[in-house]
């Protein structure tokens, strides 16, 4: 059975989600809090060994208007990292708009601004694998 896994890289935090056994859809996980680079890395793949991941899927931030930005090289470099320790293949997802949207539940719901800090990020992981999950959920039933 497939177990993806997916992170949402911060420069403190890291937010962590997972898909249901059936690869439909994503539960946000828990927040990982930074503490080193190379730390940081052998930590975020020793989750995704943990939770027994197949795949691992991480946000890649662009720009709005899809271009790069100073934290799409931060975080490539990180992926690349994580490509060597993970065992397991790591894809990059499109996370435009997913910690916003997260923001816009959590405050939705009422929770309090120190509060959302320890749920956004998984919250936000959460929506980068549920648009992976739609994408190739799609590509499949299309016949790719």
């Amino acid at each position: 059975m497939e177990r993806y896994v997916a992170f949402d890289i911060g420069d403190k935090r890291i937010g962590v989600a997972v898909s249901d056994p059936f690869n439909t859809y994503a539960l946000p996980s828990h927040t990982y809090f930074r503490r080193g680079f190379a730390a940081d890395v052998q930590a975020v793949a020793d989750i995704a060994r943990e939770k027994g991941a197949t795949l691992i899927v991480c946000g890649l931030p662009v720009n709005f208007d899809g271009s790069e930005a100073l934290q799409t090289q931060k975080t490539a470099r990180f992926i690349e990292a994580l490509k060597e320790k993970a065992g397991v293949p790591v894809v990059c997802e499109d996370e435009r708009f997913t910690t916003m949207m997260a923001h816009d539940t959590l405050i939705s719901e009422g929770m309090s601004r120190q509060k959302r800090k320890n749920y956004v990020d998984a919250l936000a992981a959460a929506n980068i694998l549920d648009g992976y999950l739609n994408k190739i959920n799609k590509e499949h039933k299309n016949g790719r």
